[in-house]
């Protein structure tokens, strides 16, 4: 890896074929498993902080 991921999302993209096929090997995980693992952190996680407003912007916009 060239660099860190700056945040979840990316890492979840980061975690590419390599990395599945290691977490499968030796029957530890199956793909079904990784699969539904990585949808839920998108749906459950990335989509939750993306859809809200990050404490910052409550500094910036309604900081009195």
């Amino acid at each position: 890896m060239k660099s860190m991921p700056g945040s979840l999302d990316q890492a979840l993209d980061a975690f590419g074929e390599g990395s599945r096929t290691f977490c499968s090997g030796g029957d530890v995980f199956t793909k079904d498993v990784i699969e539904t693992w990585l949808d839920y952190k998108r749906k459950k996680e990335v989509d939750a902080i993306r859809l809200r407003p990050h404490p910052h912007e409550f500094a910036l916009y309604f900081d009195i």
